[in-house]
Order: C-alpha cells, then sequence, then structure tokens
C-alpha cells in the first residue's frame, strides 16, 4: 500500500490528502443524531437534513466541476473549495442553533462536491493510461477508507469530547494541510475559458430535487407536495440534458454515453459504492441494538473493515491491468454477495459473524469502484475525462444516497411486522439484489 502512495507525484498527494480530510465530514454526523437531537429539541426528521442538505449540495455542484476545471485555475480553484469548506465548518462549529449548523453542512456539501470530480479528473488527466488502475486504487483507498473511518472518529471523540470537536478537528487539519501543501499544488490542467450558462446551473436544481425527494421517503408520506417535487425535478432535468446536447460548450458533454463500456463502468461504480455506504449504514445498526455494545466500542468493531479495503484497494488497482475489469468485479460482486449472506444468516447471532460481513462488503467495493471509474475513462478521449468523471461521481452519489433511504424504508417496514433483530436480517437479504444486478452488468462489458 504504501509502496502504491509513494508512487504518486507531490501535487497527487497534496489532493489526496485534502480529499481524505474532507471525506471523512460525509461519514461522522450519523453518531451525533441522538445528541444534536437533545441538545437543540428537534426531532428525527430535522436532524437527518445534516446528511440529506449534505448530499444534495453535493450533487448539485458536481455537474458544475468540468466548467470549473475548464475556467478557474487549478491552484485558486483548490484553495477556494477548501475556503467554502473552512467557512461552513466554522459556522456549524460556533453556532448557537441548530440552523447554523444546517449552513455549515451545506457549504462543507458544496466543497465535497466540487472537490471529488475535480481531484479525481486532474489524477487521471495526468496519469499515463498504463499506471490510471494502480493510481486510481490508491484514490480509492483514500474515499472508501475515509468513509468508513468517519463513523470511528466521531464515536471515539464524542465518548470524551462534544460535538463542536469534530467541526474542530476538521479546522484545524484542514487548515495546516491547505496552508503548508501550498508549494506543491500545480495548475496542471489547460484552461478553456467558457461562458457560465446560468440556464443550465438552475436547471440543475432537478437533481437536487430528485435526491431530496428520494431522501425524505422514510420519514414523509407520498401526497401532492412529493409528487409536485418529483415531477417538477424529472422536467427540469429533461430540459438541462435537452440543452446540454444543444450547447458548444456544455456544462456536462453528454457524448461520453456514446462510448463502449462507458455506462456500465459508470453503473457498476454506483453498486460497488452502494455495497460500502450500507455497510457504515447497517453495522452499527447490527452492534449497538443487537449485542448493545456502546458507539464507541461499535466504531471500533469497523476498524478492522476500513483496514481490508485500504489494502485492497491498490492492489485491485494493480490487478486491473493484468486480469481486466470483468473478473475483478466477479471477485469484488462475489464477496458482496457473502457479506450480504452473513448478515442476514448469523451476522445477528455472533457479532464476529457481523464483523467478516463488513470486512466482505467493504472489501468488495476495492475491486469494483476504482477499477470501474479507471475502465471508465479509460474509454474515454482525455478532452472528456472531466465531464466522464463528474458524471460518474454524480451517479455514484445518487445510486449511494438511494440505496440509504431503501434501506431505511426497509428496516422501518420489516420492523412494524416483526422485531428489529428480524427487520435488519431481512434488509441484508433484500440487499443481495445489488451484487447480482452487478454481475449481470459485467456482462455487457466486452473484452478485458
Amino acid at each position: 500500500m504504501f509502496k502504491n502512495i509513494r508512487q504518486l507525484t507531490p501535487f497527487s498527494l497534496v489532493l489526496l490528502s485534502i480529499s481524505f480530510i474532507m471525506s471523512i465530514s460525509q461519514s461522522t454526523m450519523t453518531t451525533t443524531y441522538p445528541i444534536l437531537m437533545k441538545s437543540f429539541n428537534v426531532d428525527t426528521t430535522t436532524v437527518q437534513w445534516l446528511t440529506t442538505g449534505f448530499m444534495v449540495a453535493m450533487t448539485l455542484v458536481m455537474p458544475l466541476s468540468p466548467w470549473l476545471l475548464d475556467n478557474i485555475k487549478l491552484k485558486q480553484l483548490l484553495n477556494g473549495i477548501v475556503a467554502v469548506f473552512l467557512v461552513g465548518t466554522v459556522i456549524a462549529m460556533i453556532t448557537p442553533n441548530f440552523t447554523g449548523i444546517i449552513i455549515g453542512r451545506l457549504l462543507e456539501g458544496v466543497a465535497v462536491g466540487a472537490l471529488f470530480p475535480t481531484f479525481q479528473s486532474v489524477i487521471i488527466e495526468n496519469t499515463p493510461k498504463d499506471n490510471r488502475g494502480v493510481t486510481m486504487g490508491v484514490v480509492g483507498l483514500v474515499m472508501g477508507s475515509a468513509l468508513a473511518v468517519g463513523p470511528i472518529i466521531s464515536g471515539i471523540i464524542l465518548q470524551w469530547v462534544s460535538w463542536r470537536a469534530l467541526f474542530a478537528l476538521f479546522l484545524i487539519v484542514l487548515l495546516v494541510l491547505a496552508i503548508f501543501l501550498q508549494k506543491y499544488i500545480e495548475n496542471t490542467h489547460i484552461l478553456k475559458p467558457s461562458r457560465f450558462d446560468w440556464f443550465s446551473a438552475v436547471t440543475l436544481l432537478g437533481f437536487g430535487g430528485i435526491l431530496y425527494s428520494i431522501s425524505i421517503l422514510p420519514s414523509t408520506t407520498i401526497n401532492w407536495r412529493w409528487w409536485s417535487i418529483i415531477i417538477i425535478s424529472v422536467l427540469l432535468l429533461i430540459i438541462f440534458i435537452t440543452r446540454q446536447i444543444k450547447l458548444r460548450v456544455p456544462f456536462l458533454d453528454l457524448q461520453v454515453f456514446k462510448y463502449a463500456g462507458y455506462t456500465p463502468a459508470m453503473l457498476l461504480t454506483g453498486l460497488s459504492y452502494s455495497g460500502l455506504i450500507i455497510a457504515t449504514v447497517l453495522l452499527p445498526l447490527f452492534y449497538q441494538r443487537i449485542f448493545n455494545f456502546s458507539p464507541l466500542v461499535s466504531g471500533l468493531l469497523m476498524v478492522p473493515a476500513a483496514i481490508f479495503l485500504s489494502q485492497l484497494n491498490p492492489r485491485a488497482g494493480q490487478m486491473l491491468n493484468k486480469i481486466g475489469l470483468k473478473k475483478l468485479v466477479y471477485i469484488g460482486m462475489g464477496m458482496m454477495i457473502l457479506g450480504y449472506l452473513l448478515l442476514s444468516t448469523v451476522g445477528a447471532k455472533f457479532w464476529i459473524a457481523a464483523l467478516i460481513a463488513a470486512m466482505l462488503l467493504e472489501g468488495g467495493n476495492a475491486f469494483i469502484m476504482m477499477p470501474a471509474v479507471t475502465a471508465a475513462n479509460n474509454a474515454l478521449p482525455k478532452y472528456l475525462v472531466s465531464h466522464g468523471t463528474a458524471i460518474v461521481t454524480t451517479m455514484r452519489q445518487f445510486i449511494g444516497a438511494t440505496s440509504v433511504v431503501v434501506a431505511s424504508i426497509l428496516i422501518t417496514a420489516f420492523d412494524t411486522h416483526f422485531n428489529f433483530t428480524v427487520a435488519l436480517t431481512l434488509t441484508s437479504q433484500c440487499f443481495i439484489i445489488v451484487p447480482i444486478v452487478g454481475i449481470i452488468l459485467i456482462n455487457r462489458i466486452k473484452g478485458k
């Protein structure tokens, strides 16, 4: 693992370091829900906006990343992204009311949404095709590990310190990184200035509307307001897509879908991300609600899966050029099937079985997500890489968020007819369909 990291350029390491710290913020807040509900006297629906708002903000900004890359010097863009994140973090840390935390999280989501496709595009552009597998394996290590260790870090901090310390941690570490790594930031992306299309930007609200509607499903009734948001959002997306096809310089160049192999590889990244994020949702429930472990112990029990993921990501990247994407996906999806089977059979009886299931679910992600990202971008000419990456990251976020909502709906539905233990095992059983779909999908990609 460390050998692969040392092979990266100092600039790539800067991007990965900043991305790691900002990525952790995605998965740390769920542990704080009970504390924040008590401190600010808010209900479950309201507190979930800390995650829902973050995801919606991310999704709205991701499609803008190709334009940002083409029109703003990379050093200024990266510093601007970090500055937005730091401002949001400060607001959330010092606010006396819950609204301030929401505003802070929205700003953090905007920053992370701009960063993810940007840093992946830049790294891919500056890496020869033969080396992209290994490089993106390290990128997967950073993103996957950050998502996995988020609950661990928050569990440890909340055991002894206030929730505000979480934001203070992000603030201090990211500020130090941003200051000391300035000399390594390079303007490697060639600018292609174009006019900012405000109309396209407004129609992007369709992405946020759909994601918001999906996110609130577990805590709302499907009424005419919900359908109105869905219909308006779909219409906005149709207008956005139609406009991108007609524009000479579009926000998102949809020509990427013309290249063979891109679409299946893009969908595979979302399905694999589903396994990773569902593991971070289900496993704490198994540990805390079934085995009655404390949040700290629950967080520590996620460490083996995070380590396993970090060890496999670079190795999967190396294997991409040797055995091809298909065999890697078969391995990864097979591991995910075994993980869900363990959870749905003996995961509620033995905590060690749940731990092994988490390792299989997160480890399976290593063999699919970043190799599929690499394969998707290898199918594109260099000038379309930023557009291809923006679409991949947006769809990955969308599929991941949808998976979390589906899991919440299933758990709630099963819990009304059975006990909570049965609800968790049945939900795990239902998610076996995800890796099965992945196996069907990989057979649509021809060759290695």
